[in-house]
């Protein structure tokens, strides 16, 4: 399927080719649509200018979609973020302060990424990386719906179960019910109904279907101006207007170099690309499983274009960036191919502030809340549920924990929640399968054969010693290591001491092909060589 759309080794021309714009461009125009509100929502919520919002949108688009090996992700402002930026801002004392720490932390991720920290991704379990995805789709749905009714107390793009305004996700949506705006019902019922049924025409198929959701949302809000189904202007998106270049020039701010001795700068700056580069490896491995082309983007190299991303971002003006699992699934879901639909969104961005941006003040937010309720059912299908819940109980008790633990928390703690969850499990796995037992005989006496696995690690010290312990009085027992390339010291020690204290028990020990002593086998060691006489046979 692969072959069909991107070569991995073909060139800068792949993303030019006419089977791969056809598909990045409509998708670009949905994740413009989704990312709008979602950089000014999260701007304000940071207690940052709202132009922040929109030049670090663009940034992660343009600059690191260009330097990023992803062809999916999309990156920009992050909720996660938003706490630390805000009493990040309070604590330094001033904007441009923290610009500072911003460069910084895009410098801290430089590092990181030539130190191979990337690799840590290879470590996130799969059922957390799904619970993660799935768990994202319900907070879609659960925090769009009263957008979808036109209640808009609450900013775009909290992700978090608790919100800036002292009220849940749960006592938003009650709150909502109470204050229906019924202009931005009708709105979004009917986007609702072009997302679902418009690209089932396929003569139209081709136009995206968000834009005429778009289109559709700007008319009906011109209808509805003077009835009683009007639309409030807090219901409506809303980005600067900028009426000369020199307006323009004036919203970028410059970071204060003179606080760099400042002690605090580099402690927000270690704490933002921390969890800066958290937050984009997991959603880097999140975007990788939805793939429909199932790529592998470099993590150390996401890590090196976020660094950049940032220290832009910061030397402008901007908020901090990661990458982003809301936008990035939209992209998905809208058919994307390539890194072009998120480069082609950040020029959007730049394109509705400078030219459109009267026009884009008359979008219904009701519109762009029906685009993510799509997006968030696409990412948390029952289909999902059944299909972990057919995995076994090993990998679907991590998924729930979770989807949970991310709905009613946060990002980080529900994955970290999950993580924990799902190494107990592995754990658990591991020292089930340190060794095969047989059981015998050899007359009258019983003959037990213990056949150490190839790997005998620190972490089966305590299944090998229950058991040894727990071995029968006056039998036979043979301890087999002609399999193992490596047993760790501890286990070796266990073995060892069972041996010279088995007579208590009237148990006779046999020990084959243990050695006293093994060194941890080298990478080259593990790879698998095939004799000349293989591969000749290979070769013809």
């Amino acid at each position: 399927m692969a072959a069909n759309y991107v070569s991995a080794s073909s060139g800068f021309g792949k993303y030019f080719l006419k089977k791969n714009l056809k598909r990045d461009l409509p998708a670009s125009i949905v994740v413009f649509l989704v990312a709008l509100p979602l950089c000014l929502g999260i701007a304000l919520a940071s207690g940052a200018p709202l132009f922040a919002g929109l030049l670090t949108g663009i940034i992660g688009g343009v600059v690191v979609a260009s330097c990023s090996g992803s062809q999916l992700s999309v990156s920009g402002p992050a909720a996660g973020l938003t706490v630390i930026v805000f009493s990040a801002i309070a604590q330094l004392g001033s904007y441009p302060t923290f610009l500072l720490a911003i460069v910084l932390a895009g410098a801290f991720q430089l590092i990181l990424s030539f130190i191979k920290a990337g690799t840590i991704a290879n470590y996130f379990p799969s059922s957390v990386i799904e619970g993660m995805l799935a768990a994202i789709g319900i907070i879609l749905i659960l925090k769009q719906i009263p957008h979808a009714i036109g209640y808009d107390s609450d900013y775009q793009g909290n992700e978090s179960f608790k919100q800036a305004d002292s009220e849940n996700t749960f006592s938003a949506i009650t709150n909502a019910l109470g204050g229906i705006s019924y202009g931005a019902f009708i709105i979004s019922a009917v986007s609702l109904l072009i997302l679902i049924y418009w690209p089932k025409i396929k003569k139209l198929s081709g136009i995206p279907a968000a834009l005429i959701v778009v289109v559709v949302g700007i008319i009906l809000n011109q209808l509805f101006m003077g009835s009683a189904f009007a639309i409030k202007a807090e219901h409506l998106v809303t980005i600067p207007v900028v009426g000369s270049f020199n307006e323009f020039t004036n919203l970028f701010i410059s970071p204060d170099f003179s606080q760099i001795g400042n002690k605090d700068v580099w402690i927000v700056a270690v704490t933002i690309a921390i969890v800066a580069s958290i937050e984009t490896l997991l959603s880097l491995e999140a975007v990788d499983k939805i793939d429909p082309i199932k790529r592998v983007s470099p993590t150390n190299r996401e890590l090196l274009a976020q660094g950049i991303g940032n220290m832009t971002s910061g030397l402008l003006g901007g908020l901090p960036m990661t990458a982003v699992i809301v936008r990035s699934s939209a992209n998905v879901s809208a058919g994307g191919r390539t890194k072009m639909s998120a480069i082609f969104h950040g020029i959007w961005l730049l394109v509705a502030l400078l030219v459109i941006p009267k026009v884009i003040n008359l979008i219904p937010l009701s519109c762009l809340a029906a685009i993510l309720l799509i997006t968030g059912y696409k990412l948390a299908k029952i289909g999902l549920f059944a299909k972990m819940w057919k995995n076994g109980y090993s990998q679907f008790v991590p998924f729930v924990v979770t989807v949970l633990a991310v709905v009613f928390t946060d990002l980080l703690k529900g994955v970290a929640l999950g993580m924990l969850v799902s190494v107990y499990f592995i754990l658990r796995n591991n020292l089930r399968n340190p060794y095969f037992y047989k059981i015998g005989s050899y007359g009258d006496k019983k003959v037990i054969e213990i056949k150490l696995a190839e790997e005998v690690s620190f972490l089966n010290k305590a299944a090998i010693q229950y058991t040894l312990t727990h071995l029968p009085q006056e039998t036979n027992v043979k301890i087999d290591g002609t399999n193992c390339r490596y047993i760790d010291p501890d286990v070796l020690e266990v073995i060892h001491n069972f041996k010279h204290s088995a007579f208590t028990k009237a148990i006779i020990v046999e020990l084959v092909n243990i050695k006293d002593r093994y060194d941890i086998p080298k990478l080259n060691e593990l790879i698998y060589k095939p004799e000349i006489s293989e591969y000749n046979d290979i070769k013809q």
